[in-house]
C-alpha cells in the first residue's frame, strides 16, 4: 500500500499536513458541536475523539512515506556472482 501511495506521488509532508489539519478539525468539530447541537458536551465529545483518531493514522502513514522516499531499495539486493564482487573489492595486502 505504500509503495503504490508512493508511486500516486503522495509524499510524506502530505500525510503529515493531513495529520495536522485532523487536530485542527477535531477542535473545530468538538467547538461547533458543542455550540450549535442541543446533545450537550458528551455529543461534541464523541465528535472530537472521532475526528482526532485519524490524526495517528496520518502521521504513521507519513512516517512509512518518509521510509519508502529515503531507502528506495527495501528489496534484497540483486545476487551478484563471486568473480564480480572480487573484481570491484580493493585488494589488501595484509596477511600475506
Amino acid at each position: 500500500m505504500i509503495k503504490t501511495m508512493h508511486k500516486m506521488g503522495i509524499k510524506s509532508n502530505h500525510m503529515y499536513f493531513a495529520g495536522l489539519c485532523s487536530i485542527g478539525l477535531a477542535c473545530a468539530s468538538w467547538m461547533v458541536s458543542r455550540t450549535t447541537e442541543q446533545a450537550g458536551l458528551d455529543r461534541a465529545d464523541r465528535w472530537g475523539i472521532f475526528v482526532g483518531e485519524w490524526a495517528p493514522t496520518f502521521f504513521a502513514i507519513g512516517v512509512a512515506l518518509r521510509m519508502e522516499e529515503t531507502h528506495r531499495d527495501f528489496e534484497e539486493p540483486r545476487m551478484e556472482r563471486f568473480e564480480e564482487r572480487e573484481a570491484v573489492r580493493p585488494r589488501t595486502h595484509a596477511g600475506v
